[in-house]
């Protein structure tokens, strides 16, 4: 029985969504009736949703299945250059949605659950999120994987299948309490294991020097077990593949050495290997030396390097014959790109693979391996840049401490040549930092084995050329470039919003989805009153639904009239929560001082984890929850003034927060945050950037128009300047009555009456040593919330800037920076051609 639909329904029904053929409808229901019966054995008497979802899943899948097949053999065919894209993360959420909005499937899908009594969006909430990553650098992983395939590039994802993503977030009596995110629990439909290419993984050991070469000699293996997952372009018929790697100890593992009853220990000891793929260090913006963590990045990378050069000696598909032997080529047929120093061992192994196993001279070996090798870099943050120390690779990695040592010879000696005499030169560009601890700069290793560095905004790449890489960017300044980062219109529009893709499509068409820089053309729009109505209705549904949401999970009454203010990220001090925290203290005194004064209403949500060492951080999120708990609970502030801690901030929780924000908080410091990509989301989505011209903000706005953001604080050249003076917080806190009066509350208990000295140490951070001067852009930032809540006051003033902001969305698509990474990087060309449809009803699935 089909729900009639009304004439807006119809008219929703354009093709953003798909069509809801007949055919299709009827063809959906019968796979998944097949699929509840003999991939789940249930029949619906016994069925549970989760069933359901996972009935949902592998019928979509199938239309999947051949074409990606159809894919992989299109590439051995072709075959072109590959790009393979390593990454130690990658925040992929779910992906049953996504796969239905790139397949053109939803409506269909959506008709067929309907008929059969099941409702679609129930079942989309069973799925688990894949939350292998900590936050900006995983989920652009996952946006370029997105972009690659929809613009027809051979392009693999490399990372690791870690069996615990990031910890899910519970907030218990205000405080950050940490849980194992058991993902793979009741299995995961999307992937495919491929035992027929597992590698093995070669650790610890010792090194031998023969007349004909170095051998690696007695080393513990640990075999990489490849799990596929495909990864569909927009609608173009391409699926490429996401490989992830999985730790399994060998059968023999310690077997050979049990003595009489040990059998059982050794046993019990294979999860020693296997720990390897366990878990996601949850760190973000700062470097754990840990023995594991350095096992983490050597396992990828070898693993991935062994694929990359199988594939690359066979090029047909389906042949395991060695059709190439010529080295030469590896830089023409291959591209790697490495995401952040985490993959940087790629150098050293592939040296290793090239000069002992495939018997290269030196210099040959070093040619191939720059020119297939490029670097993206992420921070600036002295913390987060990785330096092993030698010890450790030594007792961990024999051969490669030797690689690094001969690759720094090497590097030392061209640069001694070109700067005659500069001992200071010498001692600053080595990958060897010597003093106390000898270690190993690995942001140098990938500089000098990389044939292109880059920076992920203009003004982050400025400042890497200008400071951190100063000296590496005077000797080889062709290798610097930037790549502004951007995000993919397909889950961050199309499919967390698809009342916003509708009213657009309605206006300019589709095509934007594929080619982002269409939004330009809404700016004709900017005074069609009709168009400004839409725009604003599409935001106070995404806001009612929003509200509902919160209200069950908060058990606190919304305002959905109210601002919806939102900040989320991880919780760094960089990116200045307390910055936030000390806006809201201020705006609830001003209510408390005047409550009759007309108020502009604000629900200020901030979401983001802490990492589970990060005292500081979890420090913050405390001090928000206490806030919190006053501000909510004050019958004079009443509806005018709510603060809402979002629990286990992720992908999934992203798409509800974004579409129903009215105002993205992007205020680190300037200097600090390389790029940004959730500013991008919220731009795109409707809400307006209060911000620091800091990352990508100076980019946004460049393309929407300064006027159409709300800027506020020191620039890059002021935050060095105070340096130079000297930042003293008590100056500021001296000077300005509302933070005095603010850091006193905090200080003095206010917001924590039960533990008045809770919050002393946020405090005496604040006041003697805060790296991220939050005092410096107290007074501005205040003054730019005064302005903000002027405009709010005037909707239709406020909905025509919202216009500016989403037609200069569109340098901020991820298409366009893959495309710039291909054409300026990998040396590849992107298409918009599709590949021919398989047949579609896939080989084997006939029903």
């Amino acid at each position: 029985m089909s729900k009639p639909l009304s004439d807006h329904d119809r008219r929703k029904q354009i093709s953003v969504r798909g069509l809801a053929g007949i055919e299709n409808v009827a063809e959906l229901k019968q796979n998944f009736n097949r699929h509840l019966h003999f991939t789940l054995v249930k029949d619906r008497n016994v069925a549970t949703k989760r069933d359901y979802y996972f009935a949902l899943a592998h019928t979509v899948r199938e239309h999947l299945i051949g074409r990606w097949i159809r894919t992989q053999q299109h590439y051995y065919e072709k075959d072109p250059k590959r790009v393979y894209y390593i990454s130690l993360e990658f925040y992929m959420g779910r992906t049953l949605q996504n796969t239905m909005v790139n397949l053109a499937l939803e409506n269909a899908c959506d008709e067929a659950t309907y008929q059969l009594g099941l409702d679609m969006e129930e079942l989309e909430d069973m799925e688990e999120d894949a939350g292998l990553g900590n936050g900006g650098l995983g989920r652009l992983a996952a946006c370029f994987l997105d972009s690659m395939a929809s613009l027809g590039l051979a392009a693999y994802g490399y990372g690791i299948r870690y069996e615990f993503g990031i910890f899910n977030q519970k907030i218990v009596n205000g405080w950050q309490v940490e849980e194992a995110d058991d993902w793979l629990r009741y299995g995961n439909p999307w992937e495919k294991a491929r035992p027929e290419y597992m590698r093995p993984v070669h650790f610890y050991g010792r090194t031998e020097h023969h007349p004909d070469g170095v051998k690696w000699v007695d080393t513990q293996v640990v075999l990489a077990l490849p799990y596929d997952t495909p990864v569909p372009g927009y609608r173009n018929n391409v699926v490429n593949t996401m490989r992830l790697w999985s730790a399994k100890a060998p059968c023999e593992f310690n077997l050979k050495d049990f003595n009489v009853g040990g059998y059982i220990q050794a046993v019990l000891d294979r999860n020693l290997a296997e720990n390897i793929s366990r878990v996601l260090y949850p760190n973000d913006n700062f470097f754990e030396g840990k023995e594991l963590r350095l096992k983490q990045e050597y396992f990828v990378v070898s693993a991935t390097l062994q694929d990359i050069i199988r594939r690359f000696k066979v090029s047909k598909f389906g042949s395991r014959e060695i059709a190439r032997t010529d080295f030469s080529k590896l830089p023409d047929k291959v591209a790697i790109q490495l995401n952040d120093t985490h993959p940087a061992m790629a150098i050293p192994e592939l040296m290793r693979v090239l000069v002992d196993e495939e018997k290269l001279d030196w210099d040959k070996a070093w040619d191939i391996c720059v020119r297939t090798c490029a670097y993206t870099n992420h921070t600036v943050l002295p913390e987060a840049l990785e330096r092993w120390p030698v010890d450790l690779f030594a007792h961990l990695l024999p051969r490669h401490l030797e690689i690094v040592y001969e690759i720094n010879r090497r590097h030392l000696e061209v640069i001694a040549a070109k700067y005659p005499g500069d001992v200071d030169r010498l001692r600053r560009m080595s990958l060897i930092e010597e003093g106390g601890q000898k270690r190993i700069n690995m942001a140098h290793l990938c500089i000098v084995g990389s044939h292109a560095v880059n920076g992920v905004a203009q003004i982050h790449s400025d400042i890497l050329k200008a400071t951190v890489f100063k000296d590496f960017y005077e000797m080889e300044p062709h290798k610097f470039q930037n790549k502004t980062n951007g995000i993919t219109p397909r889950r961050w529009l199309v499919m967390c919003n698809p009342g916003l893709a509708e009213v657009i499509a309605e206006r300019i068409g589709e095509d934007f989805i594929r080619d982002l820089d269409q939004l330009q053309s809404l700016r004709n729009y900017v005074n069609d009153e009709a168009f400004i109505r839409d725009i604003a209705k599409v935001k106070q549904e995404n806001k009612l639904k929003f509200a509902v949401h919160l209200e069950e999970h908060y058990k606190v009454k919304i305002n959905p009239n109210s601002m919806f203010d939102i900040q989320v990220k991880r919780i760094h001090e960089y990116k200045r929560q307390l910055l936030n925290c000390l806006h809201i203290i201020t705006y609830y005194n001003r209510i408390k001082k005047e409550p009759n004064k007309q108020w502009t209403p604000r629900t200020v949500m901030i979401g983001g984890k802490a990492a589970p060492g990060y005292h500081t951080a979890k420090m913050i999120i405390r001090l928000i929850t206490a806030i919190g708990e006053v501000v909510n609970n004050d019958p004079v502030v009443g509806d005018r003034l709510k603060v809402i801690f979002l629990e286990n901030y992720r992908v999934t929780l992203a798409e509800k927060a974004i579409p129903a924000a009215d105002l993205s908080e992007q205020i680190s410091t300037a200097g600090t945050e390389a790029s940004g990509t959730g500013n991008m989301k919220f731009m795109l989505n409707g809400a307006l950037t209060i911000g620091t011209m800091d990352g990508a903000n100076v980019e946004m706005a460049e393309e929407a128009g300064e006027d159409n953001l709300f800027i506020f604080g020191m620039r890059v050249d002021d935050v060095d300047a105070l340096d130079m003076k000297g930042y003293h917080a008590e100056e500021y806190y001296n000077r300005l009555p509302e933070l005095k009066q603010a850091i006193d509350q905090i200080a003095g208990g206010f917001f924590s009456p039960k533990q008045p000295d809770l919050f002393k140490e946020i405090v005496n951070m604040l006041m003697h040593h805060d790296r991220f001067k939050v005092f410096a852009d107290y007074e501005d930032y205040i003054k730019c919330q005064e302005k903000v809540n002027a405009l709010y006051k005037n909707p239709k003033e406020w909905t025509k800037k919202v216009i500016y902001n989403i037609a200069g969305c569109g340098k901020f698509s991820s298409d366009r920076t893959i495309a710039q990474y291909a054409r300026e990087i990998w040396g590849m060309e992107p298409t918009l051609e599709k590949l021919p449809a398989p047949d579609d009803n896939p080989s084997g699935t006939n029903s």
